[in-house]
């Protein structure tokens, strides 16, 4: 569950140091103090996109980090091990957002990419939105929100792993039908182009050994000159090679060695030189020996370097990578060659994946009708006991055969609502007005079985345009969710409120120079204070204290005190 946040630079918020407990938390506050800046910036740590609009004015950056625990999810501690981001119990994620846009996301103070943000977010809280309801007008939403509760993944799974297959497939054998009608023409010239390039007996290796060999010979007499001038100074000079020099010296220190045995170690580096010196000339003489001077075979190296490079030119690549287009060519005419054959795999693979297509889509159509009888079961029940007595919900799920292919199989599923007894199910976007709209989502949002292994759950004002009785029946609804899970609410209505465990308020402070929000959580006499705020608008009378009083310690289960009675008067 959610533990703790700490939100700095946001938005109005200069800083906000919350903690969390479990159960039902209610978030209110006068309209416009900023009751949604908490969920907006929770939303931002969790991975949503934004821009650096929702930094304080007057600041460079602002930073939002979020604590979990997560002891009882394995599933999370698992993801955090894959990524080497594993922390004992607790997970800490962090946001800095600057002022240019750029931001930087952090997982237990390592830095991680927004999508692991956003990976990671789904698993830890789920949020519904003040609108939220209105996307269950879309049919994909409907069918999404179906098979989220009739549990539908590895149907899915398997549809979806058919249809990616049957549309390869597909694809392939367009490409080969297209490519037969160009066929021969392109068979002519593979062939050609294969010719050359198999004519040239090219391999990798040989472009970088003609390149040796070419610049050797292209320089033959200035290396020859240079080895025989270099022999001459060392060694074959007769009067004064540089070994005749060496030997002379080495004669006459060994000679002083017996005067001054210091010499002894200059005498013997002396002779480690002269070997080397003659050493030194045996290569030169050697090198010397091995260079001929060869204007025929120079000229059959630039002939060959001169073909290789036209033939790169033509197939637009480097020299060596000749040898790969060859092969890529010899795949090609291979596959052209046997395309016959290929195109009549393929057609007998594509008609095989129809077949295990439609079997499983109307598999899947089977189970979804299933689970849409009793969804619909449970929303009708859950929507009259939100105060629309007689509203009737259905889930209409229409096989059809003939629809083309998806990712979904071949169902279209609409959402069917009667708001009134003996009125005919219509479709949910002609018949609901806002507030009922409201109700069936909050209906669904909460039997959702995605809410029930998602630990933390906000309901962002999603009931709105409910009141009276109703409105306490919500509260009482999201209070019992709150038993297993943690349930913030960001609500108007004080029915609800009073029924949350904990309750935050939220503030806008004015100044003649900034603005800014205060969040804070409230005591006991703190929340009769707000929720007669809640009650009586403006102006707060003793009686609608009172009346908060009372509404704070029923919904709390708390007995009131008793009335101490007046003495009777006594007779004047």
């Amino acid at each position: 569950m959610l533990t703790d946040i700490h939100i700095r630079n946001f938005a109005i918020v200069e800083e906000a140091d919350l903690e969390f407990d479990a159960g039902l938390t209610a978030l209110t506050g006068e309209t416009g103090a900023g009751k949604s800046i908490l969920i907006d910036a929770l939303g931002l740590v969790l991975g949503d996109r934004t821009d650096g609009n929702v930094i304080r004015h007057g600041c460079e950056r602002a930073e939002i980090s979020a604590g979990f625990a997560i002891q009882d999810m394995p599933a999370v501690a698992r993801w955090l091990e894959d990524r080497e981001l594993q922390a004992d119990g607790e997970c800490q994620l962090r946001r800095v957002i600057n002022r240019d846009g750029r931001s930087r996301g952090f997982i237990n103070n390592l830095p991680v990419p927004l999508q692991a943000l956003r990976e990671l977010g789904e698993q830890l809280v789920d949020i519904h939105g003040q609108h939220e309801h209105q996307s269950l007008l879309h049919a994909a939403v409907q069918r999404q929100v179906l098979d989220d509760f009739a549990a539908q993944d590895a149907p899915l799974a398997d549809i979806t792993a058919i249809f990616s297959d049957w549309k390869a497939t597909r694809e392939e054998l367009e490409t080969v039908i297209r490519t037969g009608q160009e066929r021969e023409a392109r068979l002519d010239l593979l062939h050609y182009q294969l010719q050359e390039l198999e004519a040239l007996q090219l391999d990798a290796d040989e472009i970088t050994r003609l390149g040796r060999e070419h610049g050797r010979l292209a320089n033959a007499e200035e290396l020859l000159g240079a080895c025989r001038r270099g022999l001459e100074r060392l060694y074959d000079d007769e009067t004064g090679s540089a070994y005749q020099q060496i030997s002379q010296t080495l004669n006459e220190t060994e000679h002083l060695v017996a005067f001054d045995d210091r010499l002894s170690a200059t005498a013997q580096l002396l002779g480690e030189i002269l070997v080397l010196v003659k050493e030194c000339a045996d290569g030169l003489r050697y090198q010397a020996e091995g260079l001929e001077v060869d204007p025929g075979h120079l000229q059959v190296l630039e002939t060959r370097i001169g073909l290789i490079h036209d033939l790169s030119r033509k197939h637009r690549c480097a020299p060596e990578q000749l040898p790969s287009v060859q092969e890529a060519m010899r795949r090609e005419l291979d596959s052209l060659e046997d395309a016959d054959q290929r195109r009549a795999v393929l057609e007998s693979r594509l008609a095989t994946l129809e077949s295990a297509y439609l079997e499983t889509a109307r598999q899947l159509s089977v189970r979804r009708r299933e689970a849409g009888r009793q969804f619909g079961g449970q929303v009708t029940e859950a929507m009259q006991a939100l105060g629309m007595p007689g509203g009737v919900f259905q889930v209409d799920v229409q096989y059809d055969k003939n629809r083309p292919f998806g990712p979904h199989g071949q169902d279209g599923i609409a959402f069917l609502v009667s708001a009134n007894p003996g009125q005919p199910a219509e479709a949910l976007s002609r018949v609901a007005s806002g507030g009922e709209l409201s109700r069936i989502s909050l209906a669904i949002q909460v039997m959702s079985p995605r809410s029930a292994c998602i630990p933390t759950l906000i309901f962002d004002e999603v009931d709105t345009g409910i009141g009276g009785g109703v409105a306490e029946i919500v509260g009482q609804k999201l209070r019992t969710l709150g038993r297993n899970r943690q349930v913030f609410c960001v609500t108007h209505l004080p029915q609800v409120a009073a029924l949350a465990n904990q309750q935050l308020q939220v503030t806008k402070l004015a100044s003649e120079d900034a603005t800014r929000t205060r969040i804070r959580k409230l005591g006991m006499d703190e929340r009769i204070d707000e929720l007669a705020r809640m009650l009586g608008g403006i102006e707060i009378t003793r009686q609608t204290r009172e009346h908060a009083r009372d509404m704070l310690e029923r919904a709390q289960g708390v007995k009131p005190p008793a009335r101490k009675k007046k003495p009777p008067r006594r007779a004047g």
